[in-house]
């Protein structure tokens, strides 16, 4: 600041020793002034001495009294979810600042007053969502709960930290088993509309006359059209059956007549054996030669006997204990012929003694 004041008021006495073209020897005599004015001017403005060092001094106290620490812990407190009967487990630390307020106000709880606050506040977000989704709902709450709040009279804020959200064993069992049935239901009816939707397909389009299986049946085998003519009658039998229906007249003559399950590898196609065929009884009566041998074999399949059969010997018995009782002799004589090493000769003749008497 003496500097500052030197300078100026030095600017000011030259400017008037020009002005007022001052001799040679007032320059001097304005120096010295402008010297002496600088002194005093330091010793006004110069603060006074401090009668203690400042590093003797005590520093002051700043330090405040730490503020009572206002919260409460609640733990294991049921909020509900947006499932029925299936409830959060809750618990949090609770923290509250009292508002100021008229001096006739009634006297409070705050403690219950943040409790409740901060419970409602949580219930709020519970409701809204499933009870499977615990610690999602969790980190809401966090946010949610995080912040000081006013309560419904205006009387504290409260707020609360380390939330904890979780749900019963017991209940996340019984979800998860809910889950896995729903998930299956699901399964199951998605596998039953495929399969109605199938059967519709096949009844109702693709089995729905002879022409239309026969048209299907090119559409998947583009290259085999002469293959085509030999699946006509199956597909006449496939259509006719799908609909409860005999096979169309016009498509008769191409259904081959049902055979029996027996393969003739060398000859390429089905055909029973000769002893399943129906017994023809013409051919017994015709000659005395191979006729009856055949028709005998014949007969015996028929009633779905075969050659290594152990109950045929059993079966031969009767049948001529019922040819004697007919009086047919020439068949007697020709099952005792067919059978005559499977059975004694004295057991024919007591049957021969025996059946006159009968």
């Amino acid at each position: 600041m003496t500097l500052f004041v030197t300078v100026i008021l030095g600017l000011v006495l030259v400017i008037l020793g020009l002005s007022a073209a001052w001799p040679l020897w007032a320059w001097p005599t304005t120096a010295a002034l402008l010297l002496v004015i600088a002194l005093v001017t330091h010793r006004v403005l110069a603060p006074e001495p401090e009668a203690f060092p400042r590093e003797f001094r005590p520093e002051p106290d700043l330090q405040f009294p730490e503020p009572q620490r206002q919260e409460q812990r609640i733990a294991h407190v049921a909020l509900p979810s947006s499932v029925a009967d299936y409830d959060f487990s809750f618990s949090a630390t609770v923290r509250w600042l009292v508002l100021e307020t008229a001096e006739d106000a009634p006297y409070i709880n705050p403690a219950g007053l943040a409790v409740d606050a901060v419970l409602q506040r949580a219930r709020v977000v519970t409701a809204e969502q499933p009870p499977n989704r615990s610690a999602f709902v969790q980190h809401q709450l966090d946010g949610v709960l995080g912040m000081m709040r006013p309560d419904s009279g205006g009387r504290i804020m409260a707020m609360a930290q380390d939330v904890s959200l979780n749900l019963p064993e017991l209940d996340r069992e019984r979800l998860t088993k809910l889950s896995n049935v729903r998930k299956d239901e699901d399964v199951w009816e998605h596998e039953r509309n495929y399969e109605r939707s199938k059967r519709a397909y096949l009844g109702d389009d693709v089995l729905k006359d002879t022409g239309t299986a026969v048209v299907w049946w090119l559409s998947r085998n583009d290259k085999e059209v002469e293959g085509a003519v030999d699946h006509i009658g199956l597909l006449a039998q496939l259509s006719a059956a799908a609909n409860n229906e005999s096979v169309a007249p016009v498509f008769e003559h191409l259904v081959s007549p049902p055979t029996a399950p027996y393969a003739d590898v060398r000859a390429g196609h089905h055909s029973p054996p000769e002893w399943e065929q129906p017994p023809d009884w013409g051919a017994a009566t015709s000659s005395k030669g191979a006729g009856p041998d055949t028709s005998l074999d014949s007969f015996l399949a028929w009633f779905g006997f075969a050659p290594a059969d152990p109950d045929l010997d059993l079966f031969a018995e009767r049948l001529i204990h019922l040819a004697h009782a007919h009086g047919k002799s020439d068949i007697v004589d020709e099952l005792r012929r067919r059978f005559a090493p499977a059975r004694p000769a004295t057991d024919d003749a007591e049957e021969t003694t025996a059946e006159p008497e009968e």
